[in-house]
């Protein structure tokens, strides 16, 4: 696992849903798929959300990964910290009160986030692209 950033200037913070939106949109124009947000704040401490959503190869998985990283640093929102490599299937961004987990379908199938959290809410946050592309 990488090491933190530096730390956070927290005068001007992002609220926690509005993140993860734009967490989506960033997402979502780098065509991910089965973008889906779970609302974890009522069943633990340690985030507000999960952003989960599937890649089409290690390729797709990194363009993802980076794009959400230098999007949102240009708007100085800096990754707290951040594992996983494309080919090992399953990439996590920790923006603290937003997790950003990118899968492989495989790795997202057999790490079965949404079954482990199945008490989350599900928040629509906007249109999600099916699985196999648009």
């Amino acid at each position: 696992m990488s090491t933190p950033d530096a730390p956070q200037d927290n005068s001007d913070p992002v609220e926690s849903g509005t993140l993860a939106r734009l967490i989506c949109e960033i997402l979502a124009d780098k065509k991910g798929m089965d973008t889906l947000v779970l609302d974890v704040s009522g069943l633990t401490s340690i985030t507000d959300y999960f952003v989960i959503v599937t890649g089409s190869s290690p390729p797709h998985l990194k363009a993802m990964y980076e794009d959400v990283q230098v999007s949102l640093k240009r708007r100085s929102i800096p990754c707290f910290r951040r594992a996983g490599e494309p080919t090992g299937n399953w990439m996590v961004l920790d923006y603290v009160d937003v997790v950003v987990h990118i899968f492989t379908a495989e790795a997202r199938a057999f790490y079965a986030l949404e079954e482990l959290w199945a008490d989350a809410e599900r928040v629509a946050m906007l249109e999600s692209t099916p699985a196999g592309g648009a």
